[in-house]
């Protein structure tokens, strides 16, 4: 199972940092060969200190998911680095299950999915497909990190089951209670956000929090507020030294 599998490899790395290596400020005009060249010499110089790896569409798009993405893929593999993809899906469930399965078939462990689309024909083909290959992960995504998030995440919606009203972002952290998800992304930009969440989720769904640095989230806040794991981009990816920046991440999510 994902969940346990990066659990383990947290421990063993002594690590909660996940690298997202989402590379936004590079140049435009960067070939497809340097982007690649990149992303792969700062996830060879950053493995010694992180327990996972995300990649999203700043990749995906450029490089394509059965060639230069699954390269990254599979090195990540040889680290013994779990793969997470962020596709934030979001359609119905046929495409759901059709898009989910090539996800894994390229080798990712975990993809990140958005539960507005809420289960019957949503969510449960995505669940059906990481279930049939060999117990994939699925992160839900329950609070964002930008500035209007409040818009959305905090609009208050009628709970379909108990019939109460509550904010949009509990009724998604309860759906990744119900749903046994194997994770919830709630931004570190906002903490108290994440303190409301973990005690919905009553520390059976690990918090991943992305947001840490360039955006304004900062560890230790959000480390008392419950968050497992740190995703973090290009406080890594832009550093001078993006080995010494993921060691010092890495340091300070675990004092």
């Amino acid at each position: 199972m994902f969940k346990d599998e990066l659990n383990r490899v947290s421990l063993e790395k002594n690590s909660r940092i996940i690298l997202a290596l989402d590379p936004s400020a590079l140049p435009r005009d960067l070939t497809q060969e340097q982007l690649k060249s990149r992303a792969i010499k700062i996830l060879r110089d950053v493995s010694p200190y992180i327990c996972g790896v995300k990649i999203n569409m700043q990749l995906l798009l450029p490089l394509g998911l059965y060639y230069g993405v699954k390269e990254i893929i599979d090195l990540a593999h040889n680290f013994g680095l779990p793969v997470i993809m962020d596709c934030k899906l979001s359609d119905v469930g046929h495409t759901n299950a059709w898009a989910t399965r090539h996800y894994f078939e390229a080798g990712f462990d975990a993809m990140i999915i958005n539960p507005i689309i809420g289960w019957a024909q949503g969510a449960e083909p995505i669940f059906q497909v990481a279930k049939e290959y060999g117990g994939r992960g699925i992160i839900l995504l329950v609070y964002t990190t930008h500035k209007a998030a409040p818009e959305s995440y905090e609009l208050l919606v009628k709970d379909p089951v108990s019939g109460i009203e509550i904010f949009l972002y509990e009724l998604f952290a309860r759906r990744a209670l119900e749903w046994n998800a194997d994770g919830a992304i709630v931004g570190g930009t906002y903490p108290e956000k994440i303190k409301i969440i973990s005690s919905i989720l009553q520390g059976k769904v690990p918090i991943f929090s992305p947001g840490i640095g360039v955006q304004g989230g900062r560890i230790k806040a959000c480390l008392e507020a419950g968050t497992k794991y740190f995703i973090i981009g290009r406080s890594i990816f832009n550093a001078e030294n993006p080995a010494e920046a993921a060691k010092f991440f890495r340091d300070l999510a675990l004092s």
